[in-house]
């Protein structure tokens, strides 16, 4: 995997970025969260009253443990739960789809028994693509390099 461009949405500027353990369970655990989606990451920020999009190129290390979900697929939607629950995994990074709020929705309805799985997989894939990388180690932080942050006006 070669250099690529990754944006963070947030309030404020992050040269450095660090380890999120909020107080809410994450798609991938605890971590530092970029998308490839610039339209994205504006989408993140949207939360704030300040809206700051940050840029990064990534170079990652091949020494580290990467978990990739190509697509929504049963693995992934099993790993989310697990990372929902607040299930730690051995990963340094772990890229995918992110479950947005409908999506999450959907996944909460599947876990508390109101769909089955065949039931969620026909509501989320008709949702517009998202992607997720979670830094999730201080190792995987370090392939991150700060490029430039700007604020949006939305």
């Amino acid at each position: 995997m070669g250099k690529m461009t990754v944006f963070h949405g947030s309030y404020t500027t992050v040269e450095e970025p660090r380890i999120i353990r909020g107080k809410n369970t994450k798609d991938f655990g605890p971590g530092f969260y970029c998308t490839l989606i610039r339209e994205q990451a504006e989408r993140w920020a949207r939360r704030y009253d300040t809206k700051i999009v940050n840029t990064y190129t990534v170079r990652m290390n091949t020494s580290l443990r990467l978990l990739e979900f190509k697509e929504m697929t049963e693995e992934w939607l099993d790993f989310i739960i697990h990372c929902r629950h607040g299930d730690p995994h051995d990963y340094d990074i772990v890229i995918g789809a992110m479950a947005d709020d409908q999506i999450y929705n959907f996944i909460a309805d599947y876990m508390d028994g109101i769909l089955t799985r065949e039931q969620f997989w026909a509501m989320a894939r008709f949702k517009y693509p998202t992607h997720q990388i979670n830094f999730c180690t201080a190792a995987a932080l370090k392939c991150l390099e700060f490029i430039s942050s700007e604020e949006v006006l939305l």
